[in-house]
């Protein structure tokens, strides 16, 4: 399975999880079998700072990801990674690495999308 964790610079598993899904500065892939990783990757975000989150959801599925990890996104992002078969996961903290265990543990799952302007660093519906 190819987890996608959206993160705030290009140091791999030690990246800070970005808290917003369309402000992500970077994108680390990571290939995994059951709870085994078998590769990371860091990808930039060619989008980022533009305004929508649209692209965002079409260039991480062109990535091949399954599941999309991030601290939050807006209700319109959701829905997108959705429609494209991702699944979507919020509530996401700390380091990738740290994001990563907590959803191969089943410890982080489900999403709740950003309902207030400017909580996670710019979420928006």
């Amino acid at each position: 399975m190819r987890i996608a964790i959206a993160a705030e610079n290009n140091n791999g598993l030690d990246s800070p999880v970005s808290p917003h899904f369309g402000h992500a500065a970077y994108f680390v892939l990571v290939d995994t079998e059951g709870n085994k990783v078998n590769s990371v990757r860091s990808i930039a975000n060619p989008f980022c700072g533009s305004q929508g989150c649209g692209p965002v959801g079409r260039f991480v599925a062109e990535q091949g990801a399954q599941v999309m990890l991030v601290g939050g996104m807006g209700r319109r992002a959701m829905q997108a990674l959705q429609a494209m078969g991702i699944e979507a996961v919020t509530g996401a903290a700390g380091s990738v690495r740290e994001a990563l265990q907590q959803y191969l543990n089943g410890a982080l799952q489900g999403a709740m999308p950003c309902t207030e302007e400017g909580s996670h660093g710019g979420c928006h519906d």
